[in-house]
């Protein structure tokens, strides 16, 4: 039986998508057979640079990467260890991030968070990633459209403005939610909020913490830069860098926003929680009486007062509905003070 090969949306190598460039020319897009001998030092073109792009899922991505590229080990290290904290640093000449991006398919799930792997070097950008994140997508997109590019730092520099554009729209996204949680909190309708809330600050604290230390560890590299990379693409490095930081820090503002509502729901509700419980005790009060005396005339026993006398039911529901109107006043009247 013929067992259909499964490539996750990648080739059999595990390559998603390859590109040549020539400096500030277009994309020309290349096969897995064709970049052997194109990569190769020797006979491959000096003047031209590749981006590379993978998909983790393909357990033949790794072998085709060793066999073929000369990546430093900490690269694929970082791709086999489990998910860990952004980074960014230089081995050798090349530089090794592990970024966080949000997936294509975004639905503000906490755990809609993918990580990206990337390996920089004077002529080469590899990425790979686990599952499809938007970044790579949009980058993919502009390489597509025809978007020349100098020089892998300035590919990088562009995905990360991806990146800080991607987290900047979730952030007018999520604002637009909590406005419309704000407009039914001020209207009272506080049940149809509370989970929306939390689930919002949840995904919002999620990408805070996985993406807030990414602009550090660029600005701390490009405080000292490798010498291959020049200096406009070290200006477009910083430039991102700062939108990605003012962007973590609109998403920072939001979740206190966010936290701020939640505590003024939890007050709301528990203003509600009182008023509730208030009026059981008051009408468990107000009844008490009653149930006390119909217990007592229900006993069959000798001596009940009034069990001769033809008004007696009269009289001794009038003294009970007067007892309770003065005790039901009383209470009334200091839940008013």
């Amino acid at each position: 039986m013929d067992v259909p090969e499964t490539s996750y949306g990648s080739d059999k190598h595990g390559l998603v998508c390859a590109y040549q460039f020539g400096a500030g020319q277009g994309a020309a897009m290349v096969d897995a057979e064709q970049l052997a001998a194109l990569l190769d030092p020797a006979t491959g073109p000096p003047e031209r640079f590749f981006w590379l792009h993978f998909s983790l899922s393909n357990a033949a991505s790794e072998r085709w990467m060793r066999r073929h590229l000369s990546l430093p080990e900490a690269f694929y290290q970082a791709i086999t260890a489990p998910t860990s904290s952004t980074r960014l640093e230089q081995d050798g000449d090349a530089l090794v991030a592990v970024i966080h991006d949000v997936l294509f398919d975004f639905t503000f799930d906490p755990e809609s968070v993918s990580t990206v792997h990337l390996c920089l070097e004077p002529r080469l950008l590899v990425t790979a990633r686990l599952r499809p994140v938007r970044s790579v997508d949009l980058l993919r997109n502009a390489v597509r459209g025809g978007a020349p590019f100098r020089s892998p730092a300035e590919m990088l520099a562009q995905l990360l403005h991806h990146q800080a554009n991607v987290l900047a729209d979730i952030v007018r996204a999520t604002t637009v939610k909590v406005d419309a949680i704000e407009d039914k909190l001020l209207a009272d309708r506080v049940a149809t909020s509370r989970r929306e809330l939390g689930t919002l600050r949840r995904t919002l604290v999620r990408l805070q913490r996985l993406l807030a230390p990414e602009p550090a560890s660029l600005f701390r590299l490009l405080s000292r830069p490798p010498g291959w990379i020049g200096g406009e693409d070290v200006q477009d490095l910083r430039e991102s860098a700062e939108e990605f930081s003012v962007a973590v820090a609109d998403a920072g503002t939001l979740v206190e926003r966010v936290k701020l509502l939640q505590e003024e729901l939890g007050a709301l509700v528990g203003e509600e929680t009182s008023r509730t419980l208030f009026v059981l005790t008051v009408v468990t009060v107000l009844a008490l009486p009653i149930n006390l005396v119909a217990g007592l005339f229900g006993m069959n026993v000798g001596g009940i007062p009034f069990a001769a006398h033809g008004s007696g039911f009269a009289r001794v529901v009038a003294a009970l509905a007067l007892f309770t109107v003065v005790a039901a006043w009383f209470a009334l009247g200091r839940r008013r003070e």
